[in-house]
């Protein structure tokens, strides 16, 4: 609360406790404004709390009322009626209530008490909604750390959406190989949508899913048999086949994003078709992401994650994935083969900087990034097996890792490999802590400019869909709605 708004809130209470005292005493404005000599209607703007008066009138006023200068100038609000007209009155002045363009309701007298507590619940609720929308940063690592422990325990495989996503695959026409576009569509318009490309998407989303109108909007086809216009349409298809309301919280729509990103990858590597091919690759002790993804058409960090939800349960072996930028840090982590991710305090993966020997950043220094790269390293928690392959975006470089216990490596392609490394993290001396002689050299002379991201600091975007404009996306399908029938037309 601002000190300007701390001195509002002060003089609304002030003013509730000079109507209480004046009332209890039977006097009206008029005789209170006579006795002290000034007008009523000063008066009654002191009592709104919109007039701060005078120490002197103050206390003509308190010796009117029969009480003392402390007894208005407490902060407690002197009756349960008093106080909803305090927060009645404060909730109306606020920023959030500003938000709704409608003007403010006076809490007289006359305002039955009934309906000033419905008021004073129905704008408690808007705050409570409100707050709740706000995800900080550290409420959203809170969410994100509770859905991927909870994906851990149940070995990353979610039964009912692989049912979902196989029974319907199959009925649009799959059979195997990968996912086509028009198997994509026949899927949507089993559900009564169509699939229609714009180039004027809102730049706030991804897709628009038109109720009304059984249309889902998509961004023009850049790639042609690309990978991401099929996630893009099966994810918002998703949420129709998956039942999803409106997200409540920010948790709950982290909730909705795994589960449509997950129903996508069931439908591009279908499950019958998907862990046919890897059974085939184990028995061949051959098994490698690069293949998997091959042959389904998908993107290597899509096939790295889809094994992630097979491997445990289908094949019994036991996984870590990992996602890292170029500058060491985790973007997006799964482990259930006993791998320590580096984690905060609160048990948060994502930002946390990986070691420099693990596999998934010494992959940066391969020549050859056309396939994966194979490395063995050493842990506190056991030896690991990890394939990496890197690749790029306009953000910067990153590398995708997939990796399992020594135990299993005997089924993988890159067994053979002779590069090994060792890491001791989280022991700082593996590879955080500066040498000795370079420490005491630099520290006194350097003064490095760290680059700062905004977003640790900024709440996240509120809204049921965080980020989302909903006034363009409106504009949107006011601009692509179909007409309305004239009448007399068909």
């Amino acid at each position: 609360m601002t000190p300007e708004q701390s001195n509002q809130t002060d003089l609304i209470t002030l003013g509730r406790r000079i109507r209480h005292h004046r009332t209890a005493r039977g006097l009206t404005l008029d005789a209170l404004g006579a006795e002290v000599g000034v007008a009523p209607s000063l008066l009654s703007m002191i009592e709104n709390g919109r007039r701060e008066p005078r120490l002197t009138l103050l206390h003509q006023i308190a010796a009117a009322v029969d009480v003392s200068v402390p007894d208005l100038l407490t902060d407690e609000a002197p009756s349960h009626r008093a106080g909803l007209e305090i927060e009645l009155d404060r909730a109306q002045r606020g920023p959030l209530y500003a938000t709704l363009g409608l003007p403010p309701v006076p809490s007289s007298r006359r305002m039955p008490l009934a309906v000033l507590e419905n008021l004073v619940g129905l704008h408690r609720e808007l705050q409570r909604r409100a707050t709740e929308a706000i995800a900080t940063p550290e409420e959203a690592r809170r969410a994100n750390t509770e859905l991927r422990l909870e994906r851990q325990a149940r070995d990353n495989y979610l039964p009912d959406i692989e049912a979902h996503a196989e029974a319907m695959s199959r009925e649009a026409g799959y059979l195997n190989g990968p996912l086509t576009h028009r198997t994509v569509a026949r899927m949507a318009e089993q559900l009564g949508f169509t699939i229609i490309h714009v180039a004027d998407l809102p730049h706030s989303t991804r897709t628009v899913t038109d109720l009304a109108n059984g249309r889902i909007y998509l961004p023009p086809a850049s790639i042609p048999g690309g990978h991401g216009l099929r996630s893009l349409a099966l994810q918002a298809i998703a949420h129709r086949v998956l039942g999803h309301e409106r997200p409540t919280s920010y948790a709950d729509f982290l909730r909705q994003r795994v589960e449509i990103t997950y129903f996508a990858a069931c439908c591009l590597m279908p499950e019958t078709a998907a862990v046919e091919f890897l059974e085939d690759r184990k028995r061949a002790r051959d098994l490698a992401v690069e293949d998997f993804r091959d042959a389904f058409g998908v993107t290597h960090e899509a096939a790295a994650q889809r094994f992630t939800n097979l491997a445990t349960h289908h094949l019994q072996i036991p996984v870590h994935f990992l996602r890292v930028g170029d500058d060491g840090a985790l973007f997006r982590g799964y482990a259930n083969d006993g791998l320590p991710l580096p984690a905060d305090v609160t048990g948060a993966i994502e930002g946390q900087m990986v070691c420099r020997w693990w596999a998934a950043r010494v992959g940066f220094g391969h020549r050859d990034r056309a396939t994966e790269s194979y490395q063995y390293t050493d842990t506190p928690a056991g030896t690991f097996w990890c394939s990496t392959q890197t690749g790029s975006t306009t953000g910067g470089e990153f590398s995708i890792t997939v990796g399992t216990p020594f135990s299993s490596a005997k089924w993988f392609r890159g067994r053979d490999t002779t590069v090994r490394h060792s890491s001791t993290c989280p022991d700082e001396a593996c590879c955080r802590r500066p040498e000795g002689d370079a420490a005491e050299r630099w520290a006194p002379a350097a003064w490095p400019s760290a680059r700062m991201h905004q977003q640790v600091l900024a709440a996240l975007p509120r809204g049921a869909f965080p980020g989302v404009d909903d006034a363009e996306v409106y504009r949107f399908l006011e601009r692509h709605a179909p007409a309305e029938p004239q009448d007399g037309e068909a």
